[in-house]
């Protein structure tokens, strides 16, 4: 008889297996309406999390509470959601229109609403990456309160340590520490999370505020407490998707109403048969590098090469800043701040008003061809897909079709680099899809030798676009980056918006089939580094040149 060898999985596999069961799970849990993360229904989803265990995520798998994972995910989610045991995820539902309040998250923009102290609403338009995103940062943090729970709950007969007695005390009793007191407190809370001190009281500082200085003493209290909650008492937190919701995803609404109205102002501005630019980007280089050298002169001739740009990015450069805006929207440009839902803010950009003396770009376009800019903010995941379909088709006036004089489409974004380090830059010749079979290889009208001479270093090959960069570990980024496949970086709208792109162009016939496209990315961590991974924090002062290095490169092409 033959014996045929059973190959053990790599952890390359565990995780592609891992990844795919996370979002066939999600994608069930959504159809099915609601769920008990910790319950029954959630299983699935906190056994995926961890046998993949994601870098963003550091020791979810050990028995000591996550830190640099905690603030993650807490910057991501609205304030007080530790508390809620009820926690809906709508569509836009006119909260607006309420007396509720908006809480927006200091690293996401999304509207969400607490209706009662129980309660959460968390409002959904940016498409199913958005749930994605909040369904994996939700299974992380209630996977860590059980760990608080675990650590402070002694027994069923509700005896619980004298640290948690200690906390319980300073958090319902909302204490007003001394500086002696704050300080046992955080020596208390070391036992409980399994840190040291001088970790605790790190972490202590990274959510401390005037209003609110002892904030992370309440997260970890009532992450621990609703945990007990489940347990001795079985109030289990529930996770549940409006009707509104599960009919809307995936019908471009927001993306429509978004498009539209840019193309109704271009309309409104003689614009909408001149020749396009569209470039993704943040809301700061494409404006800075066109106008900031005429609007800042004695500024500009004080700072050299990127000087003026890392001048207007210092926190105290407000006043600058605004000059530089006003001077703008004297000189062809007009701001769109939305209004549909999609949280994409828009820049229109006449380049027949700008004065070219100043630019530090070359400038060889004909007088005549008048090109029109329309910046966008970044997309997230999958609404990439969504806005860039709806921007490209045709705009109906009066019943009749105008078509859109598309001349090129240029993303710059952040992602994750697997050779090099922060700040670096990655130039990609196709985007791979993550979880599936779809590839998008493209010409890329921007070269690794564009960007070299900037003092930063350039990369280029593949990018994966994965399905969230919560969900990403070592193991399978090794793969991408050993194989054939040749990766090198990560990102999460680059299939999306080039898969717009093909469909417009050769399939559907909504813009030229000659459209050039760049993309370029610099990298904002190394997740293939411990200690660099987006949990680390931000680049800081670092991001400056190679934004505005990607930035003069896009717009002398489209110049």
């Amino acid at each position: 008889m033959i014996q045929t060898k059973h190959k053990e999985r790599t952890r390359a596999q565990e995780s592609t297996n891992a990844i795919e069961k996370l979002y066939i799970t999600m994608r069930h849990l959504f159809s099915r309406g609601f769920y008990k993360p910790m319950g029954v229904s959630g299983e699935t989803l906190r056994k995926s999390l961890l046998s993949l265990r994601p870098e963003i995520y550091g020791s979810i798998a050990e028995d000591r509470v996550e830190l640099n994972g905690l603030v993650y995910v807490i910057e991501r989610l609205p304030e007080g959601i530790e508390e809620c045991q009820f926690i809906n995820l709508t569509a836009d539902e006119g909260y607006k229109d309420s007396h509720f309040k908006a809480i927006i998250p200091p690293k996401r923009r999304r509207n969400c609403y607490r209706i009662d102290k129980d309660q959460m609403n968390i409002e959904i338009t940016r498409g199913r990456s958005e749930i994605y995103d909040i369904l994996t940062h939700l299974t992380f943090l209630f996977i860590e309160s059980h760990k608080i729970k675990d650590r402070v709950l002694l027994n069923e007969n509700k005896t619980y340590t004298r640290e948690w007695a200690n906390l319980e005390d300073v958090v319902l009793n909302n204490k007003k520490l001394t500086e002696k007191e704050r300080e046992v407190t955080t020596v208390h809370l070391g036992n409980i999370l399994g840190r040291t001190y001088q970790e605790v009281a790190n972490i202590y500082d990274t959510f401390s505020s005037e209003e609110n200085p002892d904030r992370f003493f309440q997260i970890i209290y009532w992450l621990g407490k609703l945990a007990i909650n489940e347990t001795l008492d079985n109030n289990k937190r529930t996770v549940t998707f409006s009707s509104v919701l599960v009919e809307e995803i995936g019908h471009h609404i927001y993306g429509e109403i978004w498009a539209n109205d840019i193309k109704k102002t271009l309309l409104e501005n003689n614009l909408l048969q001149r020749p396009i630019h569209i470039i993704s980007a943040n809301m700061h280089s494409v404006l800075n590098s066109i106008y900031a050298h005429n609007a800042l002169p004695s500024e500009a001739k004080k700072h050299t090469g990127f000087g003026l740009y890392e001048l207007l990015s210092d926190n105290d450069s407000k006043p600058l800043q605004t000059k530089v805006k006003n001077y703008a929207s004297k000189n062809g440009l007009i701001y769109l701040k939305d209004q549909s839902g999609t949280n994409i803010n828009v820049q229109i950009i006449d380049t027949d008003c700008i004065n070219f003396t100043n630019v530090p770009f070359e400038k060889h376009h004909s007088k005549e061809e008048k090109p029109v800019i329309v910046v966008m903010d970044y997309a997230f995941g999958e609404q990439a897909y969504e806005t860039m379909d709806e921007l490209l088709k045709p705009y109906k006036v009066n019943g009749e079709k105008i078509h859109l004089d598309v001349k090129s489409v240029s993303i710059m974004g952040k992602a994750g680099i697997l050779e090099g380090g922060k700040g670096d830059i990655m130039i990609p010749s196709s985007h791979i899809f993550e979880g599936t079979a779809d590839n998008y290889p493209f010409k890329n009208e921007l070269s690794k030798e564009d960007l070299e001479g900037f003092g930063v270093k350039s990369f280029d090959g593949s990018m994966v676009s994965v399905l969230g960069t919560s969900l990403q570990n070592k193991e399978l980024l090794k793969f991408f980056h050993d194989s054939t496949w040749n990766v090198i970086g990560l990102e999460m709208e680059g299939a999306h918006y080039q898969k717009a792109i093909q469909s417009a162009s050769k399939i559907r016939g909504n813009i030229s089939e000659n459209v050039k496209v760049r993309y370029a990315y610099y990298a904002s961590d190394n997740p293939l580094e411990t200690g660099a991974t987006l949990a680390s924090g931000g680049l800081g002062m670092s991001g400056v040149t190679p934004t505005y290095a990607i930035t003069q490169k896009i717009l002398e092409q489209i110049f």
